[in-house]
């Protein structure tokens, strides 16, 4: 089973990445997807008149900004990427992870993020359940604290986490940039292969720092291995089930 992390950028209007994923799906290889939705937030905010502001590579989330987070999250972009799978014959099903308790989360640091949301716990019953259905599960990165109410976690850390507690076989995180840079953002500087414990020697910035946090988590509590990928390049995707192309990140 794969985890495919779905960024904002690879979701432009059509479904060529979807296609090799049906491919697949059709000889017998299972999936998750777990979707964010960065430029779909941002579109939202503007609407609003909410200003867009990132530190650390997280997105700052205000109470106000919250709720149209999880609006976007939850209804405009999962029933996007639902209803695109649909369409091309997949059964796909969509969650919010503040669904059935599948993510547990308690507020990262309200001073500096917000309602930003540290991943405690991830309950993936819902997850199997739909996969023994022989339906593919697609995921928005909302979860719930104790209190019931909604937080706001990074779409990397989500679908790392969710990796990490299923054992994957793997995880492929379709991005922005086309894999991990050791020095972002000199573009000869992108890893083509490396090693957790490599990873974890090096020192990273901005956008950066989610993605390889959530690379190190999926594998650390888990996962059989990471690839980031471009997700703005529609062969990217076809070439990393075939364990090709990006970076790849053994255990």
């Amino acid at each position: 089973m794969k985890v495919i992390k779905l960024g904002g950028h690879a979701m432009k209007g059509d479904l060529n990445w979807a296609s090799s994923l049906k491919e697949r799906w059709l000889i017998g290889e299972e999936f998750v997807i777990v979707h964010g939705g960065g430029p779909q937030i941002d579109s939202a905010l503007k609407r609003a008149n909410l200003p867009s502001e990132f530190l650390d590579g997280l997105r700052v989330t205000s109470d106000v900004a919250m709720a149209i987070v999880e609006e976007t999250l939850t209804k405009v972009v999962l029933n996007s990427v639902v209803d695109g799978l649909c369409s091309l014959g997949l059964p796909a099903e969509g969650i919010s992870g503040a669904e059935n308790n599948l993510i547990s989360a308690k507020i990262l640091d309200e001073q500096r993020y917000g309602r930003v949301g540290e991943v405690s716990a991830i309950d993936p019953q819902k997850i199997w359940t739909l996969l023994r259905e022989k339906k593919i599960p697609v995921i928005s990165p909302i979860a719930r604290e104790p209190n019931g109410k909604s937080l706001n976690v990074n779409a990397d850390t989500a679908a790392g986490a969710i990796a990490g507690a299923m054992r994957a076989d793997e995880i492929i995180f379709m991005t922005d940039v086309p894999g991990i840079y050791r020095n972002w953002p000199d573009r000869d500087s992108l890893l083509e292969k490396t090693s957790f414990a490599e990873l974890s020697k090096l020192t990273f910035q901005g956008g950066m720092l989610p993605k390889v946090a959530a690379v190190t988590s999926a594998i650390s509590s888990g996962a059989g291995g990471a690839r980031i990928i471009d997700g703005n390049n529609h062969e990217s995707l076809s070439l990393a089930l075939s364990g090709r192309g990006g970076t790849w990140v053994a255990p």
